[in-house]
């Protein structure tokens, strides 16, 4: 729940941050717990999403460093991908809309979420970098059109979600920037500065 009282039911926006990555290109363990401005990557996005009526965080329970307390589950199986675990977190949703972001984006914050729930357009509205490439974990949906999209086990979220009727949003590099590598995570600890 969100601190100015408003139940999760009557919320306006919920939101689904993806944490359940195995991180193969990271030097570490759990890229998640990762320190980027003193604090870990996955506690800055839950933090960036803390006007949501819910957050779930699709991914195994991690400590956080915020007063925030997300609903925490797994896609099953465990593994099998974003859009697998989209799906899961779609069943703990209450709302008519939905952000969708990366537990390894460090830059998101509530100005870009509320943009992007601002800028729903037909079925959704996603962020896209400056190539104009979508960043289908920076987006925000309606959970009506998230619930027929095909969100199988192992299939591409941009299959999944191109299929969807979505606004194009630019943002700046750093808010579309994710920790997949260590020099991901070298240029996130430099802008975090």
């Amino acid at each position: 729940m969100n601190t100015d009282g408003v139940t999760a039911a009557a919320a306006r926006w919920d939101a689904i941050v993806l944490a359940g990555g195995r991180a193969r290109r990271m030097d570490s363990e759990d890229k998640l717990l990762l320190d980027v401005g003193g604090r870990s990557l996955l506690s800055r996005v839950v933090d960036a999403v803390a006007g949501a009526g819910r957050i779930v965080v699709v991914g195994p329970r991690r400590a956080l460093d915020t007063n925030i307390e997300p609903l925490w589950c797994r896609e099953q199986p465990e593994g099998s991908g974003p859009a697998s675990a989209l799906r899961t977190g779609l069943d703990h949703v209450a709302a008519e809309l939905v952000v969708v972001v990366a537990g390894d984006q460090p830059f998101v914050d509530a100005t870009t979420v509320d943009r992007l729930v601002e800028g729903v357009h037909e079925d959704g509205a996603v962020a896209v970098d400056g190539s104009l490439q979508p960043q289908w974990l920076c987006s925000a949906w309606r959970v009506s059109a998230l619930r027929t999209a095909a969100l199988a086990p192992n299939e591409s979220l941009r299959v999944a979600l191109g299929a969807l009727r979505w606004r194009p949003l630019r943002f700046d590099e750093r808010a579309t920037l994710d920790c997949d590598t260590p020099e991901d995570l070298r240029r996130a600890r430099e802008l975090a500065q």
